[in-house]
């Protein structure tokens, strides 16, 4: 009877533990299943999809010079500056916020087409320029409100002789555009949006 009445127990707690385990792997299971929250900015879903079309060439133009292809920085710099044009266009029929970006879209396009202009195979000379392009499009997706999209901040402190400089990846391991292969793990997450 004892014996019954053990093997019982035992079935019982073991019943349980599986349904445990069942519930707590269903609840993983939806978690995983649940799509990422969606990209967010202060621009409605068309001017939000046209800043998202500039992040990504400003990542393009940041690992062009990760990789210290100046050829790749170059054509970079000219997407980064054909999708700039194209979120100005678009801006301008937005009363609400085009007057808002147009002075930060500026200055990035005139910071790439310096980093075109310079005759530099090594791209130490880009890379002066890309930090301007860094700071402005951090303003600019500051100014937008972004919310959502994967955007991390990053710091060298020993970029440019100590001075340090900032820019945007869109994934926390760190691949430094300031220094290439020479240092291409210095640097720190710094913010996120």
């Amino acid at each position: 009877m004892h014996k019954r009445l053990l093997v019982a127990m035992f079935v019982a707690f073991a019943a349980i533990g599986c349904n445990e385990t069942n519930e707590k792997e269903a609840a993983t299971a939806n978690t995983e299943a649940r799509p990422a929250a969606p990209v967010e900015s202060k621009l409605d879903e068309k001017g939000t999809e046209q800043l998202m079309n500039v992040v990504t060439n400003y990542y393009e133009l940041k690992d062009a010079l990760v990789a210290t292809d100046a050829a790749k920085t170059d054509v970079a710099a000219n997407n980064l500056n054909v999708s700039v044009d194209s979120m100005n266009a678009y801006l301008k029929n937005d009363s609400a916020n085009g007057a808002t970006f147009v002075s930060l879209l500026d200055t990035i396009s005139m910071s790439s087409k310096k980093i075109i202009a310079e005759n530099d195979n090594t791209t130490e000379k880009k890379r002066v320029h890309f930090e301007k392009v860094s700071d402005m499009m951090f303003a600019l997706l500051q100014k937008a409100a972004l919310k959502n999209a994967g955007v991390y901040r990053q710091y060298c402190p020993m970029a440019f002789n100590d001075k340090g400089a900032y820019w945007l990846s869109n994934e926390t391991e760190i691949r430094n555009p300031y220094f290439g292969k020479k240092m291409l793990e210095c640097g720190e997450v710094t913010d996120s949006l």
